[in-house]
């Protein structure tokens, strides 16, 4: 089994996350995809919407996709740091190959992460391009440190970590700040 891992606040969910999500799926061979909604961001200074009303939008925005579980782990886990979470998760599920997913922007600030070095070196990571992020993401700080362990896309997942691969998606221009800047989503 093969599952992609999806974390963030996800506040709101919305269809540029489906679209990576049924990106990764398509592109790496995933048979699942988790949204780890987090309970908090220790790189974010406000606080998100609760945690029930930011998983039942990320449910309804999927439509009731089989392939993709919305869940509260984290919270359950009583993980604060994802390096927490993919470690809990290694032990829980032995058997599984882990991917962990995640936007060019994030990759560019990746460094500021807590053990973002044992992340890179224990679970496959795939990076999803994000507009106006992509040379900046491949130029940061962690692209550099981990510049030999990266590989194409679609050979990611028979890969041993430290590796990891650049999709570039077409982009879905939505953002949850965007949203929220709208009105239509409030905290």
């Amino acid at each position: 089994m093969v599952i992609g891992l999806l974390g963030g606040s996800f506040d709101p969910a919305h269809s540029g996350h489906v679209h990576i999500t049924r990106e990764a799926i398509r592109r790496l061979g995933l048979d699942r995809v988790w949204w780890l909604v987090s309970p908090g961001n220790p790189l974010k200074q406000d606080a998100p919407a609760p945690l029930d009303r930011r998983i039942a939008r990320a449910r309804a925005i999927l439509g009731g996709d089989p392939r993709v579980v919305v869940s509260d782990l984290e919270a359950r886990l009583g993980t604060r740091y994802t390096a927490q979470t993919l470690r809990r998760l290694k032990a829980l599920y032995p058997g599984v190959t882990f991917v962990w997913l995640m936007g060019a922007d994030n990759l560019a600030q990746f460094d500021r992460w807590d053990n973002w070095r044992w992340i890179m070196a224990h679970v496959r990571v795939a990076v999803l391009a994000r507009a106006g992020q992509g040379l900046r993401a491949q130029r940061a700080g962690a692209a550099r440190r981990f510049a030999r362990a990266r590989v194409a896309p679609g050979a990611l997942v028979g890969c041993a970590p430290p590796a990891w691969a650049y999709l570039d998606v077409p982009r879905v221009d939505e953002s949850s700040t965007r949203i929220r800047a709208r009105g239509e989503w409030s905290r």
